[in-house]
């Protein structure tokens, strides 16, 4: 089957890093760990796994940050390659082991690209605490070889499909997954309404694990589609207060307006003007950015994680304010921590999914997402706002890149176009 894969040797990754700012062929073309060919495809390690044909796979900021070696190497244990990419994922369902009781031949699915215990083949006392708590996102087993054996080898280290040599992700023509993976999708949503859930899922997770959120105002960092997945998540999930989304480009802001969003302003004055509306005061040290006293946002959600929004963020908030970090912030030189104490601030990270406490029943991200996309009809689609063809991935990859220039949200790759 056709795929594209990244293998990341460390002859590329100098390369990448000390000339991919310049040019991008570095770490989108030919000399870069990236691949479009035919590649073998596994067969099914047993009963209970599915064969999917991939309708759509997004490109996410992680896929970026990953090719262009912008991201921590402190993951890197968690990861195995040559990896065929992509881990948000629409498919349609082609072949069910006989153990197969979740969905059947046909169905159109999401799937959960996290590495579970159960996936590594794991059970009983052998699952690690956080699979058996529903927190299957934080595998405690993600460094080792599983147990499930992949055309007659163990399943190697990884916490995700899309970086995993084992598991094909959904930058290719077909892949294959775990029963316990895939979430049927209802007719009445649209393929780009249904791609989206997995980068959907990740503000959703954060907004439910934060409550109760109190009166607000809310203030969300971002402009991408995780930043407005949370602006969408905080009202389906039944936010009323005020939310202020920092955006920097119009049709973005536009866009989380219609999400939910109260209203949007800009980095830079119009935020600071937003924070003093608070009842913020500005003053002005020594030597430094001016700081504030008073006022402040109670809660925050930074999608975008670099030192400036980080360094924004903390003086942003209330004393014992609350900061969600769903941005992938990594190496961070010169960050001043002072009002981590100085406020006594709550400052947590989220990633992924999982099992959640949600109206009296514990229920996957992904179902309570997918139910409420059906409830809201809220324009989420319109964050699609690219779609290629499999074979011109480099071209998807510099749309989503360059967001400036292109006005991309999220850029789909589609194997059948």
């Amino acid at each position: 089957m056709k795929a594209v894969t990244f293998n990341v040797t460390i002859p590329r990754y100098l390369l990448g890093k000390g000339m991919g700012g310049l040019w991008e062929g570095a770490v989108f073309g030919g000399p870069s760990g990236l691949t479009f060919a035919n590649v073998a495809e596994p067969s099914l390690p047993g009963g209970d796994w599915v064969r999917l044909e991939i309708l759509q796979a997004g490109i996410c900021g992680t896929d970026v940050g990953t090719l262009t070696f912008k991201t921590s190497t402190a993951l890197e244990p968690f990861g195995s390659f040559p990896a065929v990419l992509g881990h948000e994922i629409l498919a349609r369902v082609m072949d069910v082991g006989p153990a197969v009781t979740r969905v059947t031949p046909g169905q159109r699915v999401v799937v959960d690209p996290m590495i579970s215990c159960t996936v590594r083949g794991f059970s009983g006392p052998d699952t690690c605490p956080s699979c058996a708590s529903g927190c299957h996102c934080t595998c405690e087993n993600a460094g080792e070889e599983g147990a499930t054996l992949v055309d007659g080898k163990p399943l190697r280290p990884g916490t995700s499909v899309g970086y995993h040599a084992s598991l094909p992700g959904g930058w290719a023509e077909r892949m294959i997954a775990h029963e316990s993976q895939l979430f049927a999708v209802s007719d009445d949503l649209s393929d780009r309404e249904a791609v989206l859930i997995e980068p959907l899922a990740v503000g959703m997770h954060a907004v439910l694990q934060t409550r109760p959120w109190g009166p607000g105002p809310v203030l969300v960092v971002g402009s991408g589609p995780i930043a407005l997945g949370t602006i969408w998540a905080l009202r389906a999930a039944g936010f009323e207060g005020e939310i202020v989304g920092q955006i920097k480009r119009k049709n973005e802001a536009a866009l989380a307006r219609r999400l939910g969003a109260t209203r949007t302003v800009s980095p830079g004055d119009e935020a600071r003007d937003a924070l003093v509306g608070t009842g913020a005061q500005a003053y002005q040290p020594i030597v430094g950015d001016e700081v504030f006293a008073g006022g402040g946002f109670p809660l925050i959600f930074d999608c975008v994680g670099s030192g400036q929004t980080m360094k924004q963020v903390l003086r942003f908030a209330s004393p014992r304010g609350r900061i969600v970090m769903l941005g992938c912030a990594a190496e961070i030189s010169k960050l001043d921590l002072t009002f981590v104490w100085a406020r006594e601030l709550d400052v947590k990270g989220f990633v992924g999914y999982g099992m959640e406490d949600w109206r009296g029943e514990r229920s996957h991200t992904f179902r309570i997402t997918h139910d409420l996309l059906l409830e809201t009809r809220a324009p989420v689609a319109d964050m699609v706002t690219h779609v290629f063809p499999l074979g011109q991935y480099r071209d998807a990859l510099s749309a989503a890149h360059n967001r400036r220039r292109t006005g991309s949200i999220k850029v789909l790759l589609d194997p059948h176009l």
